[in-house]
Order: structure tokens, then sequence, then C-alpha cells
């Protein structure tokens, strides 16, 4: 098996390849000058299909760096354009697992928020409504189920309808249950390295080429907190 700095490819074909992105990881490059996930994914497109010279990928969406899941690159021009429109026509159906340390009240419901991010401070914050100090926040909204709980442990299953930048962990936050980990947002302790507990454990859309709902689905990292929790995957 074709081992590229331990990348784990979930789904490719001619047009869409997916990776389970582990938490710290960058999907593409920043100023700290670490390598990004698409890296690899090239090097592993690269090496796994004899491609002479550069090769095309196309970044289509993005996850924080300390959140681990399901990323998916395309490979092509075509495909790129399409997955595009599908995410900003909200036609992608996201299903992320958040570990909280404290229950939610109630324990499902919808949230709709309006999200402001301070690009400087990499920092959003969450709104009730729109004043004139905050006329560019960008109206938010996500589901959320409480799917188990073992002790201070509790696993919710989200849903985000929208995609801003941070929501699903300022949302959690304003509600009363930041992140695990998540210290930038409100929990008590950050992780020893760097993870939060947030994993975007499925994708569902409709493949831009050949036409048939796909769903691309990636196990949580084997961490003792996640193990913990005992999921079915």
């Amino acid at each position: 098996m074709l081992d590229i700095k331990g990348l784990k490819v979930i789904y490719e074909d001619n047009h869409l390849i997916a990776v389970n992105k582990p938490p710290r990881w960058l999907v593409q490059g920043d100023d700290t000058g670490d390598t990004p996930i698409s890296e690899y994914v090239k090097q592993y497109i690269k090496v796994r299909y004899k491609k002479p010279g550069d090769v095309f990928l196309g970044t289509i969406h993005r996850l924080d760096r300390p959140v681990s899941g399901v990323v998916v690159f395309a490979r092509t021009t075509k495909a790129l354009t399409r997955m595009n429109k599908l995410f900003q026509e909200r036609k992608v159906e996201k299903t992320y697992w958040a570990v909280v340390g404290e229950r939610p009240k109630p324990i499902n419901g919808t949230l709709i928020n309006f999200i402001l991010k301070d690009h400087e401070k990499n920092k959003a914050k969450a709104y009730d409504q729109v004043g004139n100090r905050t006329k560019n926040a960008k109206e938010s909204e996500l589901s959320y189920n409480l799917i188990r709980e073992i002790g201070n442990l509790h696993l919710l299953e989200v849903k985000p309808k929208t995609g801003r930048p941070h929501q699903i962990r300022v949302q959690l936050s304003k509600i009363g249950c930041p992140i695990w980990g998540d210290l930038k947002y409100g929990f008590g302790k950050a992780n020893q390295d760097g993870s939060i507990h947030l994993h975007c454990k499925k994708l569902s859309f409709v493949h831009p080429v050949k036409k048939e709902l796909i769903e691309i689905k990636a196990k949580p990292p084997s961490t003792q907190l996640w193990n913990t929790l005992n999921v079915d995957f």
C-alpha cells in the first residue's frame, strides 16, 4: 500500500479525491510555512498514477487546523467548478461529531446566529441579531443532537447548514458548550497536542460528474477520549 506521510485516502476517482485529515494538519499552506495536506495529496497522485510534471489539485473546502475529518479535493478543473457550486448552493450535507464538556439544553435543536470574523485575531463571534457595529456579520445556522454521554463527555452530532468561519466552534460556545480542548472558544483546558474534539464525520452530495449520490465517511482519531465514547461508525 502506498504510504505518503501517513495520508489516509478514503475516496478517489478520476474527478475527486478525499482524505481523513488528522488534527493539527493544514489543508492549505499559510504563513507558518508548514507543509499542508494538499501537498501530500499531490505527491500521492503523482506516485500512484505515475503523473509527469505538476499535478492539478483544487481545494474545494477547508477544515480548521485543530479539526479532523473528511476533506475533498478536485482532480480536474471541471470537478472543482462544479463542487464549488454545490457548496455555494448548500447542496453538500455536512455531518460533524463534537465532544463538549457541558450537556446542552435542550439536548437537540437548531441554532441561528450572526457570525463576525476578526481576521487579525483569527477569531469569530456569534450575535443574536445584527446591529450597526455588526452589519457585516453573516447568518449562520446549524442543527445539533446529543447522541451519547459518558460522565462529563457529551457527544453531539452537528449538521451545519451554512459554512461560516469557526461556525460550529463559536455557535456551540455561545450556548455554553465549548468543544473539548478548544481554548480559543471557552473550553477550560487545551489538549496537549493542540487538537480539538471536532471531527467532520461525513459529507454527502451528488457527484459533480457521475451524477450519483455519494457519502464519504471518516473515522475519528484513535485517541483515548474518542475511544472512551466508543461510538458506532
